[in-house]
């Protein structure tokens, strides 16, 4: 068997010589092949990238010798840069700066070079070179049947120094190398170059398995790798692996080992697909396209099978800036750029090749790089989408399994009779069901107690009754004068300090309404209309005191006013009738005790006071 293998191999290599001596390359270093090959690897030639002037160049190249990363200036310039276009000479060190892999290498303790004289042991002892890829495949594969025969070995042998993972290990990234961009000039035939990058790219690989074993390797990973060491070098590409595939702004969510990180962010991007596309996502439903036919590729291989190299790496450098979220932002852009094409269509068989090989006049720069820079997505709307797809995976079981026995009931409760009508209704209709009856219970109580605290209670009526009057004629109850009513109207429009001035001139002037009364009735009813006149005026004074000058003018007022009731009290002595009166001698002494009478004397003039008015009239 391993005679044929090596036979075989030797053929393929052969036939691969003479055809990588007389293909031409283009600029990224992809062959150029015949028109009728194209369809097979699906690769466009003609890249309309923008070439940026050498002025440009020249500032780009300043910003990348004083990079800092955790500038913001520094940031915004080379956002501002990857829009303009990269120059392909200097895409490596853009991405070397935004992935910080010098920092990376600096803090960590793995060494790159120790870890391949690790790796390189197990090799030799299978009798395998990463210089020989075909030749290796074979001879893992009979290591692995030959152990998966043989699980015992006998004491006398030695002990290997590899295992049945490693050996699964090497043959899977043996078998990827192979698939890896087959036209790319580092990777195809078997020149010297292909032979370097093959194994670089499989040293790469390795590494990482043993750097993260918790990640390991997985599908897509050969890609990835690929692509940075067309842009790096071989030390600097594991670093920056490193750095897309650990780093949560990146990959982190997407490569382990069972592939379910991946399977969870396509679930994700199908909320966000229905939440951004409704009537298309219906449609490819109705189809029968699901997202995880077509998104796990571009997820694992992030974009690389698109036929326009310049759009891939115009698309990598919005990645390796933005991180996840540009991964979803590419994947939207592609497919609402084929959404009119999608929704003419109606089979499976033309829906899937159209989005698992995207045409070249979708996929060219001039096309792809601008939309792409005009669609948005937010990190909040990932987010949002996550903690849906969390939810339904976490109470999507518990609510089917609480709904059984609650239909189980139903039906034993109606006698079957109502089974149709209990799987008919739905979740939403039985919790807006209950909710209505409960809001409707909750307003009839309320009105219910109201009424009963009402009508029943005769002491909560007359509480009712007087907040009620407190609240509608808070003015009214201390307003005996005539000119009371227009006061009212106008007290929204009067500030607090008027407001206490004006209290305090109506209690001064029901003290003098008392002082009055104690007199004769001609002697009333002069000063009652004398009363009247002064209230007219103080209306009128209240009106114009407003400001500083206002309120000076206030205070000589109420001075007037006490040196009037002063010159009453003394008529009052001289007059003989006024000594027998009684209310007389209690007017004094109000007015000498204090110049605010309590709020019980107050009231009690009320209907006293009453009278004045009617004599005026």
């Amino acid at each position: 068997m391993r005679k044929r293998s090596s036979s075989n191999a030797s053929r393929r290599s052969s036939t691969n010589r003479r055809r990588s001596e007389n293909v031409c390359f283009d600029e990224f270093g992809f062959a150029i092949i015949k028109r009728k090959d194209q369809k097979l690897h699906h690769r466009c030639h003609d890249y309309s990238y923008p070439q940026q002037s050498s002025l440009r160049v020249k500032q780009l190249c300043e910003l990348l010798s004083y990079w800092n990363g955790a500038s913001f200036i520094c940031k915004s310039q080379i956002e501002r840069f990857i829009r303009m276009g990269i120059p392909p000479s200097l895409r490596g060190r853009v991405w070397k700066c935004l992935l910080t892999i010098d920092c990376l290498r600096e803090s960590s303790d793995f060494n790159y070079q120790t870890c391949l004289l690790e790796v390189r042991r197990p090799l030799v002892d299978l009798g395998v070179s990463e210089y020989g890829i075909l030749s290796t495949i074979a001879t893992l594969n009979d290591t692995q049947n030959d152990l998966g025969l043989n699980h015992q070995q006998p004491s006398s042998c030695p002990e290997p120094c590899y295992s049945v993972d490693d050996i699964t290990l090497f043959r899977q990234i043996a078998l990827d190398l192979q698939r890896s961009f087959p036209t790319h000039r580092s990777l195809m035939g078997k020149s010297s170059e292909a032979i370097e990058g093959q194994a670089r790219l499989f040293r790469v690989l390795i590494a990482y398995a043993k750097y993260n074993p918790q990640v390991g390797y997985s599908q897509g990973m050969s890609y990835i790798a690929a692509v940075l060491l067309m842009q790096l070098g071989e030390e600097e590409a594991f670093w920056a692996l490193t750095a897309l595939l650990d780093k949560p702004k990146y990959l982190a969510k997407l490569f382990d080992l069972s592939l379910t990180k991946v399977q969870h962010q396509v679930k994700v991007f199908d909320q966000f697909l229905k939440h951004r596309k409704p009537k298309l996502s219906q449609h490819m439903e109705s189809v029968g396209v699901l997202t995880v036919h077509f998104m796990m590729p571009w997820f694992l291989t992030l974009f690389t099978s698109l036929p326009c190299w310049d759009s891939v790496l115009a698309v990598w450098d919005l990645i390796i800036l933005h991180g996840l979220s540009a991964v979803f932002r590419t994947a939207l852009t592609i497919i609402e750029l084929l959404e009119p094409r999608l929704m003419d269509l109606n089979d499976v068989g033309t829906v899937l090749p159209l989005l698992l090989r995207v045409p070249v006049d979708v996929a060219q720069y001039t096309v792809l790089v601008p939309a792409l820079w005009n669609t948005d997505v937010q990190d909040w709307e990932i987010k949002c989408m996550n903690s849906l797809v969390l939810d339904e995976c976490h109470h999507g079981p518990k609510a089917e399994q609480s709904e059984k026995p609650k239909a189980t009931l139903s039906s034993q409760i109606s006698g079957g009779k109502e089974k149709e009508s209990v799987s008919v209704l739905s979740e939403g209709e039985k919790h807006t069901e209950k909710d209505s009856v409960a809001g409707a219970k909750s307003v009839l109580t309320r009105v219910l107690r109201l009424a009963q605290r009402y009508l029943l209670d005769p002491m909560g009526r007359q509480k009712a009754e007087e907040k009620s009057a407190q609240t509608q004629a808070k003015p009214r109850q201390h307003s005996p004068a005539p000119g009371q009513v227009f006061r009212s109207r106008n007290l929204a429009s009067l500030t607090r300090v008027q407001i206490r001035s004006r209290r305090q001139s109506q209690q001064r002037g029901r003290a003098q309404q008392l002082v009055v009364q104690g007199r004769n009735g001609d002697d009333t009813v002069k000063d009652t209309s004398g009363r009247g006149e002064t209230v007219r005026s103080e209306q009128t004074f209240k009106r114009a005191s407003t400001g500083s000058i206002g309120k000076v003018a206030h205070h000589h007022r109420n001075h007037s006013i006490r040196v009037k009731s002063l010159h009453l009290l003394q008529s009052g002595r001289k007059n003989p009738l006024n000594q027998t009166s009684p209310s007389s001698s209690i007017a004094p002494s109000l007015l000498h005790s204090s110049t605010f009478p309590p709020s019980s004397s107050i009231l009690s003039s009320g209907p006293s006071s009453s009278s004045v008015p009617q004599s005026r009239e």
